[in-house]
Formats: structure tokens, sequence, C-alpha cells
């Protein structure tokens, strides 16, 4: 969440962040009628307490003279500011409160360097690597490729559990594996630590990543405390949560595999076909905690990661940068990478990496020290980035490898990974 203070001090930047993210608002005369109300609270508590103090003193000296009626008088007097400081701090835990929820309900101030646009289409691109294939014969969808080889049986995943879940088997359960184990190792020989959280987390979780109150919807309930997460980004950023980091160890990285669930409320009649739009996935997460001023610089470290795993697989991609209509409720700046689907004839996002910039870091209270370079904490910067999403980078490769036999080949570096499996044939 953003800094009450820079709220209070700036409400022309956080209306014109608004502006430019299409859909967002927040109630400025709301805020400064409740941010006056605290500080005249407060106000009024101080002068409370400074006047019981003041008869306090009085008490003992009037009993001492004998005046115990004017002793009495001035016990009243202490008794009555009490109840009323009382009364003053219920309203100010009240007030504060429904600030914490304005101010928590604010998205994040994007960056000066993301472009201004509407929506996904004024994206512009960065870069882009990789041709994509032009097939000498009539190519597949994955949602063919899927049923013919016996890598994925659509109708049992809809019998099992319903509409958008899907079953892997053979092939596309080794291959899930596969690419899960490939990530992973990917990203710790860069430098990464892993971890394996569970997939049920809390309110207080969910809340310090942006994911509530916001898009309560999206999330599927386990009860009324708790959540099937919908990234590993929640768990790995919340292991600090209300913890003070040594800044001499920043930065630093995670990573984790994990199933992800969504309810994807708003996306009907988005991507039904085939493995795309799910509400179970695999995905492999990486996580960065990092200092204010080397944020950026991990964002770009964090793109080239999850590059350098589609560079390895042989798959064409390309980077765009997310504008202001389109970039995430808690990022401050935000990259897509985007795969080559054949089917689609068209890139679609298989990678997001976000700076969150100190956004997170407030709503979970991750601060770092540095007694070297100043006094007291800071908030560390976070950033998150998807390293693989499973499901599409094997949608894919069955798409952008396959054959004109019906099979499809195996990337060379994922063959140690699928058990020295190079070609994946058709069932007959």
């Amino acid at each position: 969440m953003l800094d009450i203070k820079f709220v209070r001090e700036n409400p022309d930047i956080v209306d014109k962040a608004c502006e430019s993210r299409q859909n967002a608002h927040w109630d400025r005369e709301r805020f400064f009628e409740l941010d006056e109300a605290r500080r005249s609270t407060i106000a009024e508590v101080e002068q409370l307490q400074a006047e019981r103090n003041a008869v306090s003193k009085q008490i003992g000296q009037l009993m001492r003279e004998g005046k115990k009626e004017e002793a009495e008088a001035a016990k009243a007097r202490v008794a009555a500011n009490k109840t009323r400081i009382a009364e003053l701090d219920d309203r100010r835990s009240q007030v504060e409160q429904e600030l914490f929820d304005l101010v928590a309900a604010i998205p994040n101030i994007p960056d000066p360097s993301v472009p201004y646009g509407k929506d996904d289409s004024d994206n512009p691109e960065v870069r882009r690597w990789g041709t994509p294939r032009e097939f000498d014969f009539e190519a597949k969808a994955h949602w063919d490729l899927g049923p013919s080889t016996g890598m994925i049986d659509f109708d049992r995943g809809v019998k099992l559990a319903g509409t958008r879940f899907y079953l892997l088997g053979g092939m596309g359960a080794r291959m899930e594996r596969a690419l899960i184990n490939f990530f992973i190792d990917m990203h710790t020989k860069a430098g990464f630590k892993e971890w394996w959280p569970p997939v049920i987390t809390n309110h207080d979780s969910l809340f310090g990543t942006g994911q509530l109150p916001k898009f309560e919807d999206d999330l599927y309930h386990v009860n009324p405390d708790l959540y099937l997460i919908p990234t590993a980004e929640v768990m790995l950023t919340n292991i600090h949560r209300d913890e003070v980091l040594d800044g001499s160890q920043l930065p630093l990285w995670y990573t984790a595999f994990t199933p992800c669930f969504r309810e994807e409320a708003g996306s009907a009649g988005r991507d039904t076909r085939g493995i795309i739009r799910v509400h179970e996935f695999d995905k492999v997460e990486m996580v960065k905690f990092a200092r204010p001023e080397d944020s950026m610089n991990q964002l770009e470290s964090m793109v080239a990661e999850a590059e350098a795993c589609l560079q390895a697989l042989g798959l064409p991609y390309h980077v765009v940068t997310l504008c202001t209509g389109d970039i995430g409720f808690s990022a401050r700046k935000c990259y897509d990478i985007e795969v080559w689907l054949p089917s689609y004839n068209a890139y679609k996002e298989i990678s997001s990496c976000s700076n969150c910039w100190d956004f997170q870091a407030r709503r979970a209270n991750i601060r770092y020290k540095d007694p070297s370079e100043f006094k007291g904490t800071r908030f560390v910067h976070t950033l998150n980035g998807s390293g693989l999403a499973v499901g599409r980078t094997m949608a894919a490769i069955m798409e952008n490898y396959q054959n004109a036999d019906g099979s499809i080949t195996v990337p060379e570096v994922l063959v140690p990974y699928m058990g020295g499996v190079e070609t994946i044939l058709p069932e007959k």
C-alpha cells in the first residue's frame, strides 16, 4: 500500500496515477475527512491528558490543605477526562481502520518509465527472440495434439473436477514433471534459494501481496479464514512478513514450484479451449527482496532469468512493457513475456515480472536495516515473476515442436528430464 503521509502530501499524484490506470479510483474527499478526524482526535486526547495530569497533581496539594470538597471535584474531573479519553481512543481506532482500508484499496503508483495506455493493446514491445516457425503441413493446436498423443485428457478432467480442469497422462504427466524440475534447476543454478511452501494460505498473507481485498472473487476459499493460493508469490513474499532483514544480505532470491488455483471470475468466454486459462495450473515462481536503489536492476535480471528458460527450450517469444491501463494492482513496473503459439497465430503471456517497489512491503511490514548506512529501518522492495507457467510452456512446446506425422519432438534440453525420450508419438 501507499504511505499515508505520501497520499496526504501528494493527492494530485494519486489522482493522476488512478486516472492513468483507467479503471482505478480513490475517495479523495473521504480520505481528507478521515485524516482530519484522526488528527483532531489525537490533539483532543493530548489536551485532555495534559489537563488530567495537571489536575492530578493538584489533588494531593488540596488534600494536604484540607480542601476536601475541591479535591473531590478535581477527582471527578480526572474521572470524566479518563472516560472521554477512552471514548476518543475508540473513535480514533475506528477512524484509523477506515483510513487504513481506504489507502489499502489505492493501487500502486506506476513508475515514470511506464508508458501511458488504455489496455494491453497499448503495451509496447521491448524485444523479441526467435522466429515463429512456418509449417509445411497443417499444424494442429495443443488441444488437438493433447488427446491424439495421450498427453492431455480434457473430457476426463471435466468429469473429475468440472469445466476448465484437465487431466495429464503418459508423456503429458512426464513433461509436466520434467518442466518443473528443469525450471527449478535453472533458477537454483542462477542463485535462487528453493522453497516448498503450503498451497493453503491465510488472509494476512493474501493482504500482504495485494490479492485481498480487491481480488477475493478470484480466490478459492477453503473455509472463512483460509484460501488456496493463486501463486507462490503469496507464500514466498510473506516468508518475511513482520520481519526486519539484514541489509547486508540483500538481495534475496527465492523460487518455488506450486500448484496455483484461480476462479478466473472475470474471464468468461476467454481462452476456453486448451490449457491456457484454467482453474488449476502449475507454476514456478521467482521472488526477490531488494534495496530500493537496486530494485530496477533486479527486475531486469529477473526478466532475463525467465527469458533464459524460454531460450533454452528454443521457444520464440517477445517482451512487452505493461502500460498504465494494463499494469497490475501491486506493480510499479511490469514486463510480460509472451510465447509464440501457432494455434493463436499470436504471442500469449507465459511470464509476468513485476517490481512492486515498497507497496507489498508496507502491507506485509517487511523492512531491512543497515547500521552502516542509516539509523532505524526501511521498507524493502519486493519483486515477483513467473519462471515459468508450466502448462502454457507445455502447450507452446507441443505446438512449436509438432511434426507432420502427429508426433512431437522433445526440446533437446528437456530430454534428460524426460528419461531420454526424444519424440512423443501419437497413440494408435
